[in-house]
């Protein structure tokens, strides 16, 4: 972990995201001309040793988000700024000083900071005749810039590096692994929520409008056992925006959005479908289920706002139903049978606002990750394969059955399994499903995503 830090703040639409993903030299932050788009402070290293910080854009208007979010994200912004080491105020050269800025310079002032002033979106060198306008601000250290060409920058970065405290000279440990997880779902089903309680803090803004966490960010988590002498559960947390169908991304902001969200995705060991209790099942969680899957991570359904559902059968009680276990259990298997192709992924229910079975569902995602190293073992995979053949022999298709020879597996994370047959093409979807299954409850790999490769005589297909 770096302690050295630098925030990036200012008001809307002056290029902060851009100038933190060039800082650290890839796309992490969304880019947009709409304001507003970044609202959760989004951390990352920096090459030079030292953590950089965007916020949301402070001085919001109605206009441009619910006050509620633009509340939650000027004290995001707070936070990062009362952490960081060094303060970038970045400020629109081509805009000129304005109000705002004058009421932003006042403001850190005020929290006993003395940022460094950059003035963004000084494209050429004609602009430089801008910078002096913003010199009624008071700061001594301005640097003209241009975030989305990289001008200016590098002189930007050593005046940095002056400014932040030297290195620690105590040798870095080597922090063990952590096991990464991914919170995915349809917006406002309380992934954000989630994340909140597993930290115990208001550290991701949390609201009741769709859509209110565009950015996927990253977080540490350090779960502390029940005994003193245990070592901490060591986790990265993704929360990310909302994912929509695809037909449904209707602007770029969703599209990054749900681009990040992928990514995310596809960087996890573990990834949990976030349900909201209420709902059950949607035709989406379907899709985004197959999604997971087809990215090949670990996968478990994670049923919030259990304690609503819960609250509601105490107070009218659903005939049918002898007691609160028996309506659990009962709902588990209505939702099995909708997400009847996981691979017996873990069922958990949840609660972000009580904090109900918080420590369960990271038990399971430790246990999970742990499985997903498990070798197969060859022998035993190829007399389970022939007893499955044996009790439900495959369909015959155009008159001829597919056939297997031999099975192993070839590679991990996911799970991949070598099948040698006849022709693939005759292996059909529900007897390559019934495979899966048999295999991943026989060797315990619940939840662990397994694909099939073929190879046969005139092998077409692989996957499954």
């Amino acid at each position: 972990m770096q302690t050295r830090s630098v925030a990036i703040v200012g008001r809307p639409n002056v290029g902060k995201s851009r100038l933190f993903n060039r800082i650290v030299g890839r796309r992490i932050s969304i880019v947009h001309d709409r304001p507003g788009v970044t609202r959760d402070v989004v951390v990352a290293d920096a090459p030079g040793g030292y953590v950089v910080m965007d916020t949301g854009g402070i001085g919001m208007t109605p206009s441009m988000t619910p006050v509620e979010i633009q509340e939650a994200t000027e004290d995001q912004a707070d936070f990062a700024i009362r952490a960081a080491d060094v303060l970038l105020f970045v400020v629109d050269g081509r805009e000129g000083l304005i109000p705002l800025d004058q009421s932003l310079a006042e403001k850190f002032r005020r929290m006993g900071k003395t940022p460094v002033l950059v003035v963004n979106k000084m494209d050429v060198p004609e602009q430089d005749y801008a910078r002096d306008e913003f010199s009624s601000l008071g700061f001594s250290t301005v640097f003209p810039v241009s975030a989305e060409h990289g001008n200016g920058v590098g002189d930007l970065l050593d005046g940095v590096e002056e400014l932040l405290p030297p290195p620690s000279d105590e040798p870095v440990e080597k922090e063990a692994r952590r096991v990464r997880i991914a919170f995915l779902g349809r917006p406002n089903v309380g992934k954000s929520s989630l994340c909140n309680r597993l930290l115990e803090a208001e550290r991701l803004i949390v609201s009741d409008v769709p859509g209110t966490t565009r950015e996927t960010v990253e977080l540490d988590l350090d779960f502390e056992g029940d005994s003193a002498d245990q070592e901490p559960w060591r986790f990265r947390l993704f929360d990310t925006a909302g994912l929509k169908r695809r037909k449904r991304v209707s602007s770029s902001l969703d599209y990054f959005s749900s681009l990040r969200s992928e990514q995310a995705m596809e960087g996890a060991d573990v990834v949990f479908l976030v349900l909201d209790a209420r709902e059950g099942v949607t035709r989406q969680d379907k899709i985004l289920a197959g999604r997971i899957l087809d990215a090949g991570r670990g996968l478990a359904v994670l049923v919030n706002k259990w304690d609503l559902v819960l609250e509601g059968f105490r107070r009218d009680p659903l005939p049918g139903y002898r007691d609160e276990e028996h309506f659990r259990k009962s709902y588990e298997k209505s939702l099995r049978k909708e997400l009847f192709f996981l691979p017996e992924s873990p069922v958990l229910f949840a609660s972000a606002l009580t904090g109900y079975s918080i420590r369960d569902f990271l038990a399971a995602a430790r246990d999970m990750d742990a499985r997903m190293d498990v070798p197969i073992p060859t022998s035993p995979l190829n007399r389970l394969l022939g007893d499955m053949f044996e009790k439900r022999p495959p369909a015959a298709v155009k008159g001829k059955r597919f056939k297997l020879f031999y099975a192993l597996q070839v590679s991990s994370r996911p799970f991949r399994i070598k099948l040698f047959c006849n022709q693939g093409e005759r292996l059909d979807e529900t007897y390559s499903r019934y495979l899966e299954k048999s295999i991943t409850g026989h060797f315990s790999l619940i939840g662990c995503p397994l694909k099939f490769s073929l190879a046969g005589k005139e092998a077409r297909y692989s996957g499954s």
